[in-house]
């Protein structure tokens, strides 16, 4: 008999990975930056935080079941509990919860299924819900509570982000910088945010985490943050009074959460190596540029979105070689 070799079509052998084993992964990762948020704000983070995991988790299941008609399984692969958890570490701890159910409603049904669900969105549902409602409530969603408060919710007592005292500065308030926490403290989280953000080594605990899990890959991560220390070295030294050093630039605002959990997402990142660094870069320089020189202190969250949608763009251009490809002579 003749003998014959049949190869099958790629991949040959399974790496072990699935949605639900990832999606787990990264929710290991964030333990540390949700215990530093308990730590730091206390009932008001706990109230935000399974508010927003159970509405998100209740979005999706009814929208599956009763628009969608089919069997509500997707609520269990961990992608809407991390929707929750991210959307919530993007909110301050005060928040009423009515705007944070709104918020998860729009990041679910808005953001994730009205494309068909996950793997289908362009945009990160988590940072769709905290843009709909920072343009919708800016004053409830820019009004932080101080740490250390850790009994207060609704009536905590409120005070100025590291962020909002840098644009003072911009803006020519010489004394804004004076009142910046040093380095050490928003390393560790004590300070004024979103209660997700506010400790960058939280944070760094959880990159290191999906880096040696190899839920993600380094090159998104590092080329956003050294292109913020870059650009944001550039202008202190060429205004040290007015721009703060590259250092507090990192340590401040959403830009660990932004750069380590969000500007990852496997959806909505580009797939090629050399697409994601393009892709870091960019949120890199948009953020620096909307925090400088924007009306929002704040501009991770509109600079991931805005590439999210250059996203299929960098992937036709950036298309790994074919196995096997013999490239053309010139």
């Amino acid at each position: 008999m003749e003998n014959k070799l049949i190869v099958s079509l790629s991949p040959h052998v399974h790496g072990g990975d699935s949605v639900q084993k990832n999606m787990y992964g990264v929710l290991i990762a964030l333990i540390p930056a949700f215990l530093v948020s308990l730590y730091f704000f206390g009932l008001g983070a706990l109230i935000v935080t399974a508010t927003s995991v159970a509405a998100c988790l209740f979005f999706e299941w009814a929208i599956v079941k009763f628009l969608m008609k089919k069997p509500a399984t997707t609520i269990c692969d961990g992608s809407a509990v991390i929707t929750g958890v991210l959307l919530a570490f993007n909110l301050p701890s005060n928040l009423p919860i009515w705007i944070i159910i709104l918020g998860a409603l729009f990041a679910i049904g808005v953001g994730k299924m009205s494309f068909g669900g996950l793997g289908c969105n362009p945009f990160n549902p988590a940072l769709a819900g905290r843009v709909f409602l920072l343009l919708s409530f800016p004053v409830q969603m820019t009004s932080w509570p101080l740490v250390g408060q850790l009994t207060a919710y609704a009536d905590a007592t409120t005070g100025a982000t590291p962020l909002a005292l840098m644009k003072q500065a911009i803006y020519g308030d010489t004394h804004a910088l004076s009142q910046l926490p040093d380095a050490f403290s928003l390393f560790i989280g004590q300070n004024g945010g979103c209660i997700g953000e506010v400790s960058a080594l939280a944070l760094l605990l959880g990159l290191v985490y999906m880096l040696w899990k190899k839920i993600i890959t380094w090159h998104i991560p590092v080329s956003i943050l050294v292109t913020v220390f870059v650009f944001a070295g550039i202008m202190h030294l060429a205004d040290p009074e007015k721009y703060v050093s590259p250092v507090l630039q990192l340590l401040s605002g959403g830009l660990m959460l932004g750069a380590v959990f969000m500007a990852t997402d496997y959806v909505t990142s580009p797939m090629s190596k050399k697409g994601m660094l393009i892709y870091g870069v960019c949120i890199g320089l948009l953020t620096v540029i909307i925090r400088l020189f924007g009306a929002y202190p704040e501009g991770m969250s509109f600079a991931i979105l805005i590439m999210n949608a250059f996203t299929p763009l960098i992937n036709t251009y950036c298309k790994p070689k074919r196995f096997g490809e013999v490239a053309k002579k010139k």
